[in-house]
């Protein structure tokens, strides 16, 4: 029984691994715009408003992506639908390097946000559907391990290929096409969600593969409480608005959008610009060297979330993770305020709010979204709050360097810190803790009451 838990163990983590590839295209394909813009701002001589659409392209087509994503993983699989992704990955980064006015560029980055926003929900929830309890947040988090992951190469290769030139956006662009491939192919290797099996009839397939998560007893309990979960479910998006069922949507919207007009892209998409015309005395290649720095403290915090989020719980770390956010968002408007603006400071207080992200708004955000549904309807749900999160993107990207200009840097970092507060607030009085309960404990735990006396873990 020990070796069959161990060998599923590896056999989680090998799934995990392939399924986060997609977060890895995810992270590339959202950053690799901070280093590129400075160029692509001279190449077709963009305004304001045009640098925001650029930027904001990606994020449209994510919110587009993650809409299609739900209703067509419940009907042909998840893992279907992430081929087909890899493959509009690929196609999507050669079409970005490629056009000829801002047009062509919107429109191979509308494709590659489709691609963003089916891997953004689907991966995720993928991994969560194919983990064992145990360890299910840790494998949840190799998504957003892999996401910052893509960010850390985005930012390098930005860095690199800096120096050849006006054109070496089209390089920065077309650099993603190579895992986009080897992604598509470890996808042939790795089986379909267990728990989208049982809803299509096949369970002897589903119960092979628990077997191999699980080893054979825990297989069989698992895959009885996962036949009980669909019996007891109706095929509707109704069901999301009875009431057992109707808060938690509530609260992983409410996450999702929080998740993101706390700032966080302001970093991801603009920092290049935020060193170079808001700090000065920053050449193009410092200013996105500076971003590298950014990308790999945010992927040192993501390696310390992983190690933690399944002793630590969810919601410890997300208010920690919010706190930190407020606190380092006052100092970033503060250190804007100095004049000159000092950059070792700004830097500094950037490197605290990324690290304040990434050990708990990052990953536990995903985590959450992934575990709060039941499985029938898991899907839907997570489309609906995935898209919610991609639209409070666009709304941020497309908002941030108009309000630069409107009420100054420090006013636009502040009033980021008191939207991080209000989520504090938010989770310390509505989300609950899920750690190391099963999806359909969780399933059950909203039904008797609804979530108005939500047992806390321990309780």
């Amino acid at each position: 029984m020990v070796q069959s838990s161990a060998t599923g163990g590896g056999y989680a983590y090998r799934i995990a691994t392939v399924a986060a590839a997609a977060g890895l295209l995810f992270g590339f394909d959202i950053a690799v715009i901070n280093g590129a813009l400075v160029f692509l701002r001279v190449q077709f001589a963009l305004t304001e408003l045009q640098t925001e659409i650029a930027a904001g392209a990606l994020l449209l087509g994510c919110a587009f992506g993650a809409s299609m994503a739900g209703p067509l993983s419940d009907r042909l699989g998840r893992r279907r639908i992430l081929i087909a992704s890899a493959a509009l990955f690929a196609l999507s980064s050669i079409g970005a390097a490629l056009p000829h006015n801002l047009a062509e560029f919107i429109s191979a980055r509308l494709a590659a946000g489709i691609a963003t926003g089916i891997a953004s929900m689907l991966a995720p929830l993928y991994i969560a559907e194919n983990s064992p309890p145990a360890i299910r947040g840790r494998l949840v988090t190799f998504n957003q391990m892999a996401i910052v992951t893509g960010i850390l190469i985005a930012y390098t290769v930005n860095w690199a290929l800096a120096g050849l030139g006006p054109q070496c956006w089209r390089w920065m662009f077309a650099f993603a096409a190579a895992p986009a491939i080897v992604f598509w192919a470890g996808l042939l290797f790795v089986p379909e969600s267990p728990r989208w099996l049982v809803k299509q009839g096949r369970d002897f397939e589903a119960l092979q593969i628990l077997d191999r998560l699980s080893g054979p007893v825990e297989a069989a309990h698992q895959l009885r409480e996962i036949q009980d979960a669909v019996r007891e479910e109706q095929d509707s998006l109704r069901q999301l608005l009875q009431p057992g069922f109707r808060v938690p949507l509530i609260i992983a919207v409410t996450l999702a959008i929080l998740q993101q007009i706390t700032g966080v892209n302001t970093v991801l998409y603009y920092g290049t610009l935020i060193f170079r015309d808001q700090v000065g005395q920053q050449s193009n290649t410092s200013a996105i060297g500076l971003n590298v720095i950014i990308g790999s403290i945010n992927f040192l915090a993501t390696i310390l979330a992983i190690a933690i989020i399944d002793k630590a719980g969810r919601k410890p770390l997300l208010l920690a993770s919010t706190g930190g956010m407020a606190v380092s968002l006052v100092l970033i408007g503060a250190a804007f305020r100095v004049h000159p603006v000092p950059a070792a400071l700004v830097l500094a207080a950037i490197l605290a709010y990324v690290v304040s992200f990434g050990i708990g708004m990052g990953p536990g955000v995903w985590v959450l979204m992934s575990e709060l549904f039941p499985t029938r309807i898991r899907g839907r749900a997570m489309a609906i709050a995935t898209v919610a999160l991609w639209l409070a993107s666009l709304l941020l990207t497309v908002t941030f360097l108009s309000l630069v200009s409107a009420i100054g840097a420090s006013g636009t970092f502040w009033l980021y810190a008191g939207l991080s507060a209000f989520t504090f607030v938010f989770i310390w009085r509505v989300v609950p803790e899920t750690r190391r309960k099963s999806l359909e404990e969780i399933e059950r735990m909203w039904q008797p009451r609804g979530v108005v006396e939500m047992p806390s873990e321990g309780s």
